[in-house]
């Protein structure tokens, strides 16, 4: 199995302590920038609801689904609030000439 790097958007296009939707062949994601300006590219639905999570609120390293208010780690993915239970995928995050790219399985 192979791995490429994808653009998802500009890192100023995100303040911190917030996080945007981004779409890509058929799948959604949540990037996420941290109050202290990390950025982090998860899964975007919730494993409970499957609510958008970048319909969510950011506080520090916690992502807070819209839906019905489970949390996920966004370092690790792992669900810290019910009703979510299954953690959410994480992908290998960097910055490259002010775009954030993840690291996905092709």
């Amino acid at each position: 199995m192979t791995s490429e790097w994808i653009v998802s958007c500009d890192e100023a296009s995100i303040a911190k302590d917030d996080v945007a939707r981004f779409d890509h062949l058929g799948e959604t994601y949540a990037v996420v920038r941290m109050s202290d300006g990390v950025c982090n590219v998860m899964d975007g639905l919730c494993t409970h609801g499957k609510a958008h999570l970048a319909e969510g609120f950011v506080d520090g390293t916690t992502i807070e689904c819209p839906k019905h208010n489970g949390r996920f780690n966004v370092l690790t993915g792992e669900a810290t609030a019910s009703p979510a239970r299954v953690a959410t995928r994480v992908y290998q995050t960097r910055i490259n000439d002010s775009k954030i790219e993840f690291l996905k399985d092709k």
